[in-house]
């Protein structure tokens, strides 16, 4: 009986929060740009000027994840130091420079019989997040949402309580000095698994559900919720190099791609390699100088550099997002057979083509059904920031309403808007 006393009193405090949440909304989506800008640069401001209380809340994250043998991929993605917060407030600073989705005419014109139409971008409402151990996704989220003119309601995980609490302060206390709705920023994390759960279940409190981790996570939103789900996806992404790919740019990219910062969804996993190209082992010996960790095929193996050692490479590391120096490596024929292991394998995430080749670039692209598809440069891009989106909600792999890294237009949808002169449809 008190069991169930506590699950109804949970419940009725994730319906108050999702109620705020709705109200807030409204002031949000009727707030001009000037007013969200200044809430943004509030944040960004109040981030630096907080930025003791962040890193200590984190660090309590971090000892917490280190006791309970959480992985050095997971732990870098919780972590957060100085440059990572310049890096989030800088992200506030550039959104507040865009232009306002809300308003946008998407299309519009007079109809024959005198209707004046048009369809324009208006704010989704209430959004809601479920991600795990990524304090950053905390502030991007936020940020994205405001401007677009939602309210956020976040679910941040257990491994990034202390941290997405200091933060969820410091940007509720921002947008309550600048006079905009402290309650467009709110969270369910003080409920535990139990408010995820009962946000997935809030269809019509709750207009779009973003979940953003691994693949269990995703699944499991995808699979219980009844809220809509914009799907991201894990990225098991890949990189061919053709036959005329240049050694230079092949070893640069692939480093970059590989190791600049290895916990990240639009890092490479798998590496395909054309039989006919020369870059093989140039390429080879500086990722493994580099540290990385190669899972070769057969071919590949016989001509390894010297001196340097890999595993053979299996079915389960064509599988394998391995967010870690991990390096899946296999030699094909013909870019034919390269496109039907990134279809095989692909989460539809990111995949790139090297080449000097024109036509295969072009096929490449035509062929290649992911999310993104990159020529000649780093898998790493494939993110909101770098692409001039301001910061990223997620990379969705799905297909419905927003595809790749999701930015402010992704988090709005349409309204048509029709005027007549008293017109009736005969």
């Amino acid at each position: 009986m008190t069991e169930q006393i506590v699950e109804q009193n949970v419940a009725a405090e994730v319906q108050g929060i999702t109620d705020r949440a709705r109200r807030a909304s409204r002031r949000m989506a009727g707030a001009n740009r000037a007013w969200k800008d200044k809430g943004l640069r509030a944040i960004a401001k109040a981030l630096l000027e907080n930025q003791e209380r962040i890193l200590a809340a984190n660090a309590l994250d971090l000892a917490a994840g280190r006791e309970n043998g959480t992985s050095k991929p997971m732990l870098d993605r919780l972590a957060l130091t100085g440059p990572r917060i310049q890096d989030l407030a800088d992200a506030l600073e550039n959104l507040a420079t865009l232009p306002d989705p809300v308003g946008n005419v998407v299309r519009g014109q007079t109809l024959p019989n005198g209707l004046r139409m048009r369809q324009v971008n208006v704010p989704m409402g209430v959004v809601a997040a479920i991600y795990e151990a990524r304090p950053n996704v905390t502030v991007d989220i936020a940020g994205l949402a405001l401007k677009s003119g939602n309210a956020v309601v976040l679910r941040g995980g257990t491994a990034a309580a202390n941290t997405n609490k200091a933060l969820l302060d410091i940007l509720r206390d921002a947008l309550d000095r600048v006079g905009l709705p402290a309650d467009a920023v709110q969270s369910v994390d003080q409920f535990g698994r139990a408010g995820a759960n009962l946000i997935m279940k809030a269809r019509g409190a709750v207009d779009v559900l973003i979940p953003r981790g691994g693949r269990e996570l995703i699944q499991t939103v995808v699979n219980n919720s009844s809220v809509p789900v914009i799907e991201t996806g894990e990225g098991n992404v890949h990189i061919f190099i053709d036959a005329s790919a240049a050694e230079e740019m092949s070893v640069d990219i692939l480093l970059n791609a590989k190791t600049q910062r290895p916990s990240v969804c639009n890092t490479v996993e798998t590496l395909l390699v054309h039989k006919d190209a020369t870059v093989l082992p140039a390429v080879l010996s500086a990722l493994a100088k580099a540290g990385v960790r190669l899972h070769v095929d057969e071919r590949v193996q016989a001509v390894l550099p010297a001196g340097i050692t890999a595993e053979p490479a299996t079915d389960e590391d064509w599988a394998t997002e391995y967010m870690d120096l991990d390096l899946a490596v296999k030699m094909v024929d013909t870019m034919d057979e390269a496109v039907k292991h990134i279809r095989t394998w692909s989460t539809g995430h990111t995949e790139a083509i090297l080449t000097n080749d024109l036509a295969n670039a072009e096929k490449f692209v035509a062929v290649v059904d992911s999310a993104a598809v990159i020529v000649n440069a780093s898998t790493r891009f494939t993110d909101g920031g770098e692409l001039g989106l301001g910061a990223e909600v997620g990379i969705s792999t799905q297909k419905l309403h927003a595809r790749g890294p999701m930015g402010l237009t992704e988090l709005t949808t349409t309204k048509w808007i029709v005027q007549g002169e008293g017109q009736v449809r005969s």
